[in-house]
């Protein structure tokens, strides 16, 4: 029963034109779960590619999430162990530095609905600003928007059972080869969390 009701929200998020008369492209939701789903990623929109095929991630940002969590496509798309609930299911258009951010009613909207379907998660990831700042707690993270800050704590986040990470995005590779750390201690940590959850 509890499996059907998943499948009736998830056909209504997949519905939803809540957002219709702001996305160039149209309202295209993209998202993927499954009940017995142990790892949930939350990241930020759908880019052009991914509202073209309807698949998340599939794109170089996905290549390099993948690398960092040592999985394949086959075990990233695998919905009975992952689930993929971005900040804003649909492509939010385009701004002067790129992707607009994601449409901000998408996570009041849905996400707790998803997330009370999803009751075998253990950890999440928070990757990108968006997610960080809506789900880091603010006591614990008072620069919620300093995201180097957010992922060098990385362990603080882990209490409340989240994992913080910047954005795969080749448009961050200058972060990432100005900061070592993360590739030497925050993704072999992320390994380990991953391996103990879904092995």
């Amino acid at each position: 029963m509890a499996a059907v009701e998943l499948a009736l929200l998830l056909k209504e998020v997949r519905a939803c034109r809540l957002c219709e008369p702001y996305l160039p492209l149209g309202p295209h939701p993209v998202l993927s779960a499954g009940r017995s789903a142990k790892l949930l990623i939350i990241g930020q929109a759908p880019g052009t590619r991914v509202h073209a095929t309807g698949i998340p991630w599939n794109d170089p940002s996905g290549d390099r999430l993948r690398a960092w969590l040592q999985l394949d496509r086959e075990q990233f798309y695998d919905e009975s162990l992952i689930a993929i609930m971005p900040m804003g299911f649909c492509y939010p258009g385009r701004g002067k530095g790129g992707d607009l951010p994601p449409r901000p009613e998408c996570a009041p909207t849905w996400h707790q609905k998803l997330l009370d379907q999803l009751p075998d998660i253990q950890l999440t990831l928070l990757i990108g600003q968006y997610a960080q700042r809506y789900y880091l707690p603010q006591a614990h993270f008072p620069k919620r928007d300093s995201i180097t800050e957010n992922v060098r704590r990385y362990a603080d986040a882990q209490p409340h059972g989240f994992f913080p990470l910047p954005h795969p995005s080749p448009r961050n590779t200058l972060w990432l080869n100005r900061r070592p750390w993360f590739e030497e201690e925050v993704v072999p940590a992320l390994r380990r969390q991953l391996k103990r959850i879904i092995s």
